[in-house]
C-alpha cells in the first residue's frame, strides 16, 4: 500500500494580541539582534517551511509600521479583543474560503527561534484528519497543526482559551513529532525575554525564553 502524499500545509501566524507584558511597545516591532522586527522574522521563517502563510492582524494594524512586506498576506481578526480563541476562529474563517490546504500550522508571532528543521518535519508528517505537535525535552511545543477535518471546530472557538479544548476532545489524533529544538519553547513574552535572548546571541548560545504549552 502506498504511503499518502504529504498534505499542503498553509501557515497561520498569530499577531493579534495586545501584549500587555511587554510594556507600552508594541513588541512586534521590537528589534532582534540581527536587526529584524519580531513579527518579520517569525513570518519569514513560516512563510520559507509552509505552502502558503498568512498573518494574523488587528483590524486597526499596519503592516508596514511592523515590519512586513508590502507582498505579506493578512487576514483581519475582527474579535481579537475577545481572545486568542476569537482570533484563531476569525482566522480558520477565513481562511477555509481563502486555501484549499489540508492542514494548518498555528504559529506565534513571538517565537522566532523555531528550527526551519522543525517546520520541514512537521510540514511532512501532516495530514487532513490529524493533529501535529513537536516535543523537546519530554515537553510539547508549537507549532501545532490541524488537518482541515478539525477546522470548523477551529472555526467555533470563543474567547481566549485557544485550541487546546480542540485537542483534548480529538486525543487519538494528536500525533507527537520529536525534536532536537528547544525554540519551539522559547517565545518573546516580556522585555526580559527579549535582552535575554539577545544577550545569549551575542555570547554565541540560544536564550532560555518563556514556554507556552501544547497548543495555541
Amino acid at each position: 500500500m502506498r504511503e499518502a502524499p504529504p498534505a499542503r500545509v498553509v501557515a497561520l501566524v498569530m499577531a493579534a494580541g495586545r501584549s500587555r507584558r511587554f510594556g507600552a511597545t508594541d513588541k512586534r516591532r521590537a528589534g532582534l539582534a540581527d536587526g529584524r522586527p519580531l513579527l518579520a522574522s517569525a513570518v519569514e521563517r513560516a512563510a520559507g517551511a509552509f505552502d502558503d502563510c498568512y498573518v494574523v492582524l488587528r483590524e486597526d494594524d499596519d503592516p508596514e509600521a511592523l515590519g512586513l512586506s508590502p507582498d505579506t498576506r493578512l487576514i483581519r481578526a475582527v474579535h481579537a479583543d475577545r481572545g486568542l480563541g476569537s482570533s484563531l476562529a476569525d482566522a480558520v474563517g477565513a481562511l477555509d474560503a481563502l486555501s484549499g490546504a489540508e492542514a494548518v500550522a498555528v504559529l506565534l508571532g513571538d517565537m522566532p527561534d523555531i528550527a526551519p528543521a522543525t517546520l520541514a518535519s512537521l510540514g511532512r508528517a501532516a495530514r487532513r484528519d490529524t493533529i501535529l505537535c513537536p516535543v523537546h525535552g519530554g515537553r510539547p511545543g508549537h507549532p501545532v497543526l490541524f488537518g482541515r477535518a478539525l477546522w470548523p471546530e477551529l472555526a467555533a472557538l470563543r474567547g481566549d482559551r485557544g485550541a487546546r479544548e480542540v485537542v483534548h476532545r480529538h486525543a487519538s489524533r494528536l500525533h507527537q513529532i520529536h525534536v532536537e529544538d528547544p525554540g519551539i519553547h522559547r517565545d518573546v513574552d516580556t522585555l526580559a525575554d527579549l535582552d535575554s535572548r539577545q544577550g545569549a546571541i551575542r555570547a554565541g548560545g540560544s536564550g532560555p525564553g518563556g514556554e507556552r504549552g501544547v497548543t495555541p
